[in-house]
């Protein structure tokens, strides 16, 4: 499928306007971005497979895109501890209550391990204020991707036991919950391949999917790739529909 570009994971963007904290944790917190007011809320929540080492700083360059358009923003920050799951959940269901504070209707939009949390998110935690979820290259279906192997073993080192015992936590059983729901997902993704979205769509009939062609992994939070058009007009697209 060829190299990934993994340039947007260290690229220098500004900050955020303001940060809250949901917890005494250091990891338990959010940034926001402010734009324009009336325009909703996008609230991001980063990958990295659940590991440690990865943090909410690569998706500043998404985040600083959206804010230079008017976007409000809320980017997730969880802990991410091997084997302790819910740690991670119970952080992003208290990310989103806070977030949805800052004022709704809210798009969640996460990316790889974050698609997964927001796909758990919208069936399990969907914040106050929720119209759509959508997930890039969403880790979708825990157990194809525990035997697939992604990220080195990624499943099992984030759930601490077998992925079927934690169906609880699998977005293929859970279903997309009350809120429309879009997996984006790149048509050369070597790290999470396509087949992912594809599986949870079969189970979720209502599930829309977008591939994007020549498209890898990381293009899909990078506000300088080809994918950006595509990205942007699902994470924008919700918050233009009038709301009742």
């Amino acid at each position: 499928m060829g190299e990934e570009d993994r340039s947007v994971l260290t690229r220098p963007a500004p900050g955020p306007d303001e940060v809250r904290r949901y917890g005494d944790d250091r990891d338990q917190l959010v940034e926001i971005y402010r734009g324009g007011t009336g325009a909703g809320l996008i609230c991001l929540i980063h990958g990295g497979f659940w590991r440690p080492a990865y943090d909410r700083t690569h998706l500043r360059p998404l985040a600083s895109a959206l804010r230079e358009e008017g976007r409000t923003v809320v980017s997730v920050e969880y802990r991410r501890v091997p084997g302790d799951p819910d740690a991670s959940t119970t952080d992003v269901r208290a990310a989103l209550a806070l977030a949805a504070e800052v004022g709704g209707p809210i798009v969640v939009a996460g990316h790889s391990a974050g698609g997964h949390l927001a796909l758990w998110a919208a069936a399990s935690a969907p914040p106050p204020g929720l119209v759509a979820t959508v997930a890039l290259a969403p880790v979708a279906d825990l157990v194809a991707a525990d035997r697939a192997g992604l990220g080195d073993g990624a499943v099992a080192a984030f759930l601490g036991v077998g992925p079927e015992c934690r169906p609880d936590l699998d977005p293929i059983e859970l279903g997309p919950g009350g809120s429309a729901v879009t997996i984006v997902h790149g048509e050369r993704d070597a790290v999470v391949p396509p087949a992912q979205a594809h599986r949870f769509a079969e189970a979720h009939p209502g599930t829309d999917v977008v591939v994007v062609p020549g498209t890898g992994h990381f293009a899909l939070i990078d506000p300088l790739s080809s994918a950006w058009p595509v990205v942007h007009s699902r994470l924008v697209e919700p918050l233009s529909v009038d709301q009742p």
